[in-house]
């Protein structure tokens, strides 16, 4: 089991980029009810990596912490779930 939690991410406003300070996550689209299955996304030694449901191109900035995002509100707390 991993030593810290995955963080979920959901591009609600719809836009096309998404900067985020983690290069492990998971996508899930949209808030539910309108999200799709949470895909794990690792971009490795890339920058940027697109995500295969819902088009969303996330990009790192070194400048972000694990829990922020550019645009503000991407990263999702998840209450009384366990991440898979």
């Amino acid at each position: 089991m991993a030593a810290s939690k995955i963080p979920h991410l959901a591009n609600d406003q719809g836009v096309e980029k998404i900067f985020i300070g983690v290069k492990e996550f998971q996508c899930m689209g949209a808030r539910t009810p309108f999200d799709h299955p949470h895909v794990y996304l690792d971009m490795g030694a890339d920058d940027q990596i697109l995500c295969p449901y819902c088009s969303t191109l996330f990009v790192h900035d070194k400048r972000l912490s694990a829990d922020e995002s550019d645009p503000k509100g991407a990263v999702v707390e998840l209450d009384n779930e366990t991440a898979a």
